[in-house]
């Protein structure tokens, strides 16, 4: 239970509401009520401090949905960390809806210059509990990473009022195309309050990702016009059909940005602790995460609000789990990242998110920030080595046998750190940063012209290539090549141990042309075109989730150690040898696998996975436990293979022992 004396935000109570919020440098804070349309100040109420340097006030007659925000006044000096200005209109960090986007201006920087009229106004909520049930998705499943906006914007069948909204992922259509592919969990990409970075709108660009939050716990209503209730219902329609939800979160940084940004919210109310400053000097933001600010996470008052957000959106709204962007940032102390203190600790230990899915984004650029395999279990965490070696592999490069392998079996060079037992990668071949799947078989470099930054912008190497052509052709030989590459990269991700993860239109050859830091292109860059999406690739990852799921050894989380559980062969079916793993530009590899077979009831059976990245066809010799031999599995159905197999240029196939 939570210390209603301690309760933060707007509290409802039968004769009006108590506002509550956290600052310890404040000289005074004030109350702003507004008019239902969110224009016209009502009333400017003093609050009064208590010993926790809670300021607060209880309202009678105030109800649900009314207006409101808070003015802070103090000392400004942001040489010395202090940004009080009084002129300035804030943003309850508690408040859980908003009654209209944000937008970036730049007098919302300058001391003294009035910001209502500027500022969204928080809405008054009254709480209704979610269905919480224990999590959907377990460790192996497939997650889809889903920008709901782009998603969602061009859908034919979805009704034109949802579109580009959290309700449209509710639409019987779309939920068909998840469970046609097989998708144990959506991730939403960002869908708190956000704003424009201060460079894009002179550019005519708006941030459509959403990972430069100002409401921590906020929705955002272009997103999500209907609030919590249209979330929770979003979500219990995807229970309904199977699929869990996990939302992407931002807690290591605000679109407050550095000292040349705007005053909204934390900063306004006590920047001195909301943020980490320079040891030295306190008007110093530290930038560990490139964004110009980072959310001091290890501060008490800070991890309440961390921890309070995460437990709001599980109570109110049910989902499953969350992923954390930039997750280092949430480890930080003075003297470093801490795996085990702090706020990841109070993650795991607080009894509403004990039991939820937590998937760590393992870096950021601060000193020590590269922290894959450091995070505490059972965090899961996305695993970029496993990104690189695989689409390394596929391009040609030298030594990637022994690094394929190790990706397959579930990346123990990593996670049996610190007596680690069991995998905890979330494998991937593409996310929301970089290029598509499509763009990388398309593209040798990236092409961000679009973004104003003289394609400066974005990692520069992709480990990418294009087929002999850069960019969109006709040449049907080059579309064919760059479908087939693709689909031997999705089957080689389904075929990894670990969880597994796909962004939204992957699976049907999507498009950026080329952009690798596409946040800022709300617009056809990103929005996925439904009637263009490729059939043949999404029947093909259809077929290779249906694998994952028919095949125990998928859902299994212990590192595959060749005892028993998988053999490594040659083209002559006999085990690869020293001689083997160690030829540079060795073409093709063979996973033999022990495995249940759910189709059959769980009966033991091998399967055979085998990878031929070259020119031409391999003839692989399967060996076999008894005279049935093998059986090829394709998204046609299986057929008889018998022992002497036949694998095509640049594939990736599967057999099962019969």
């Amino acid at each position: 239970m939570r210390d209603s004396k301690s309760a933060r935000g707007a509290i409802v109570f039968e004769t009006g509401v108590e506002f509550a919020v956290w600052s310890h440098h404040a000289a005074q804070i004030d109350l702003c009520l507004f008019e239902h349309d969110g224009n016209k100040e009502l009333a400017r109420l003093p609050m009064t401090r208590d010993g926790n340097h809670i300021h607060r006030l209880f309202v009678d007659g105030v109800r649900q949905g009314a207006r409101y925000g808070y003015r802070a006044d103090g000392i400004y000096a942001p040489d010395n960390g202090l940004w009080f200005d009084p002129s300035k209109l804030l943003i309850d960090p508690y408040a859980k809806e908003i009654d209209r986007p944000f937008r970036y201006d730049p007098r919302l920087g300058i001391y003294g210059e009035d910001s209502q009229d500027l500022m969204p106004k928080a809405i008054v909520t009254t709480d209704t509990r979610a269905a919480v049930a224990k999590p959907l998705f377990k460790p192996g499943g497939f997650i889809y990473e889903v920008a709901v906006r782009p998603f969602t914007i061009l859908h034919p069948d979805v009704p034109e009022a949802e579109r580009g909204t959290v309700a449209a992922l509710a639409h019987p259509s779309v939920i068909a195309h998840l469970k046609r592919i097989g998708v144990d969990a959506v991730e939403l990409m960002p869908i708190t309050a956000w704003i424009d970075e201060r460079h894009l709108p002179p550019l005519g660009l708006t941030n459509g990702w959403g990972y430069n939050p100002v409401g921590l716990m906020a929705l955002d209503p272009r997103i999500v016009p209907g609030g919590m209730a249209e979330l929770r219902k979003t979500v219990a329609t995807l229970h309904a059909e199977g699929i869990a939800v996990i939302l992407d979160l931002v807690f290591n940084h605000t679109g407050e940005s550095d000292r040349y940004g705007a005053t909204l919210s934390l900063r306004g109310l006590d920047n001195l602790h909301y943020y980490r400053h320079a040891q030295n000097s306190p008007g110093e933001l530290v930038n560990d995460t490139g964004t110009g600010n980072t959310i001091a996470c290890d501060h008490p008052d800070v991890r309440r609000l961390v921890i309070d957000s995460l437990r709001n959106f599980v109570l109110y709204a049910g989902v499953d789990g969350f992923r954390f962007d930039l997750a280092p940032v949430l480890g930080r102390t003075e003297s470093g990242f801490e795996r085990d203190g702090g706020t990841l600790a109070a993650i795991l230990a607080d009894d509403v998110l004990a039991d939820r899915i937590m998937i760590a984004e393992p870096w950021d650029i601060g000193p020590g920030g590269y922290q894959l395999g450091n995070f505490p279990p059972p965090f899961l965490e996305w695993n970029d080595r496993v990104r690189d070696d695989l689409r390394c592999y596929w391009r040609g490069d030298q030594w990637k046998t022994g690094s394929l392998a190790t990706a397959l079996a579930g990346s123990s060079d990593i996670f049996s750190r610190n007596d680690g037992k069991e995998t905890r990668s979330v494998n991937f071949l593409a996310a929301h940063d970089g290029f598509t799947l499509i763009d990388l078989v398309s593209y040798a470099g990236k092409h961000n012209e679009a973004n104003g930054e003289h394609n400066r912008d974005g990692h520069n190497e992709n480990h990418s290539w294009n087929n002999g052509v850069e960019g969109e052709t006709h040449f049907p030989t080059i579309r064919k090549r760059r479908i087939n590459d693709v689909m031997a990269l999705i089957s080689t991700l389904f075929a990894t141990r670990g969880s597994i993860m796909l962004t939204a239109g992957d699976e049907g050859g999507r498009s950026q042309r080329g952009n690798n830091n596409a946040y800022c292109q709300d617009n056809e860059i990103t929005w996925l075109d439904w009637k263009t999406l490729n059939e043949d690739l999404i029947a093909h990852t259809a077929f290779v989730a249906g694998l994952r799921r028919r095949f125990t050894v998928f859902s299994e989380k212990g590192f595959l150690s060749g005892n028993g559980d998988v053999e490594w062969i040659s083209l002559s079916g006999e085990p690869m040898t020293i001689a083997e793993w160690e030829t540079p530009l060795l073409s093709t590899l063979g996973m033999l696998l022990a495995t249940g077979d759910r189709s059959l009831r769980g009966k033991k059976t091998r399967l055979a996975v085998l990878f031929n990245r070259s020119e031409s066809r391999q003839l692989f010799t399967l060996p076999s436990e008894n005279e049935l031999g093998w059986r090829q599995l394709t998204s046609e159905g299986e057929k008889k293979a018998g022992t002497s197999v036949t694998i095509e240029p640049r594939s990736v196939a599967f057999f099962a022992e019969k």
